[in-house]
Formats: structure tokens, sequence, C-alpha cells
């Protein structure tokens, strides 16, 4: 329902000072102030949940994940046994309870059917959330630990997920960015490296991609988007924008990344 505020307010000052004709022009303006309203509540990424919106929002986020997982493994046309282990890698870092894993295995399956309906899954999953940033950031951060996981993110997983990223409206440039913090955060936690002769020490370069920022970027900038990471990756600020528990639980893991990346800059630059 249409918030009635401004048009009653508005519209009763109008009244006082100009009678019908002031009246009619204060709904008028009241009109514009409450459609103003709406557009800024719905692309707040904080705005509190309506009753039951929670639960909701978590069962979507819960099945789209696995089942685009499915899709993921099955971009070169057949799910390897190493890709199922994956999967159940991810679910076990999770701490899915029984009925949990028996649900996300089915979203899996789902996933890797031919007909599996990508756009229509990533539409409605953006529609559920109602353009909270936060979740779209944690869901593409999850598909891009599960493509890489096996130390190489293949060219039509590539295509997938930049698929789903326009999906949701995320832009192609910063979801490249994004791409690129999980990958050099992968190589700070030697996660995917399966097949590697061995653990090789993380560039400088890709400790400044870790943070996001430009090697030319000052202390300050530095600073600022280490604390941001930090915050976004949160336990309890992740639980109070709606992300589940057992999300919250792989997701956290990167703040190892993010810290040790951030003392390598620290380092080289003689940070305090």
């Amino acid at each position: 329902m249409r918030s009635w505020g401004g048009k009653l307010i508005v519209g009763l000052l109008g009244m006082l000072i100009g009678g019908p004709i002031g009246l009619a022009i204060g709904v008028l303006i009241g009109h514009f102030l409450d459609r103003g309203v709406e557009r800024v509540q719905s692309f707040n990424p904080f705005r509190p949940y309506r009753p039951g919106e929670r639960e909701e929002v978590q069962e979507a986020l819960f099945s789209a994940v696995f089942s685009i997982m499915g899709h993921l493994a099955k971009a070169d046309g057949r799910v390897s046994e190493q890709e199922i282990g994956q999967a159940e890698a991810i679910m076990s870092r999770m701490q899915l309870n029984d009925e949990q894993r028996r649900r996300a295995q089915e979203a899996f399956r789902q996933g890797k059917e031919d007909d599996f309906p990508l756009d229509r899954t990533v539409a409605e999953f953006r529609q559920r959330i109602r353009r909270r940033r936060h979740l779209v950031v944690v869901f593409l951060e999850l598909l891009l630990q599960t493509a890489l996981a096996d130390g190489e993110l293949h060219a039509e997983e590539e295509r997938i997920l930049f698929r789903v990223a326009a999906g949701l409206g995320v832009p192609e440039s910063q979801f490249r960015q994004i791409l690129n913090m999980v990958l050099a955060q992968a190589r700070f936690g030697g996660a995917g490296a399966a097949g590697a002769a061995g653990p090789s020490r993380p560039s400088l370069g890709e400790a400044y991609q870790v943070l996001g920022v430009n090697e030319d970027a000052s202390d300050q900038e530095v600073k600022k988007a280490y604390r941001r990471l930090m915050s976004e990756h949160h336990p309890d600020k992740l639980a109070a924008r709606g992300v589940p528990e057992e999300m919250i639980r792989v997701s956290t893991e990167k703040t190892a990344e993010i810290s040790k990346a951030y003392d390598m800059i620290k380092e080289a630059r003689g940070m305090r």
C-alpha cells in the first residue's frame, strides 16, 4: 500500500494557504513526495524486514545458491565426482544439518537439469531480496568460491557468472572487481590449490586486489577499504542483514585473507 502521509500533510497546508486550489496543488506535491520516499525505501539495503520476510529471503538465498551451484558444475557438459565433492565440502563448511543437506542436494540436482531456468531463478531471487545489495554480494561471492574450488575459473563458468550478475543488476565492471577480489582472497587463503605443485607466496599486487584498491591508493584509502571489508563480513552484521547462519560461516572465512593482505600492505608501506 502506498504512503499517503505526504498527500495529507501538504494537502492540508495547501488548503489553509490557498483554499480548494491550494488543497489540489498540495495533494499533487504530496503525491510526488510520497513517490520519492518509496523509491528511497526500495533502494535502502538496511530497511527493516517485515514479519516473516527474513525467513523468505533466507530460503530464497539458500535455494538459489545451491541450484546455481549445480548449474555451474554442469557448465562443461558433465558433472564430475570432483565437482560433487566440492559441493559436499561447501555443505560441510556450512555445517548443514540433515534436513538442510537434503534440501541443498535437491536444489543442486535441479540445477544440473538441462532445462534449468537460470534466468528465471535469478530474476525470482532478485525480486525476493528487494535490492538488498549486501545479499547480492554474499550470493555472488559464494558462487565464485564454488566455481574456483578446483583452482580454475573455466570460460563457461565465467560466462554463467557474468550472466547471473547481470540478472541481479550488477554492472560488469563491478562484478569483475568482485571476481578479482575473490580470486586474490583464494590465493591468500590457499583455496582451490588442488593439483598445484605447492603454495606460493601471494604478491603485493594481489594484496591490493584483495582489498579492492589500486597500488597508488593513499594510506587512508587502504585503511578505509580494509575497515569496510571487515565490517561487511562481520558475523553479527551479516546476521542482522538477513544472511543465514550457515552461509555466514563460509563468508566470514574471508576475514583471514583480508587481514593477511592488509598486513602485507602495511609492512610494505611502513604503515602503523
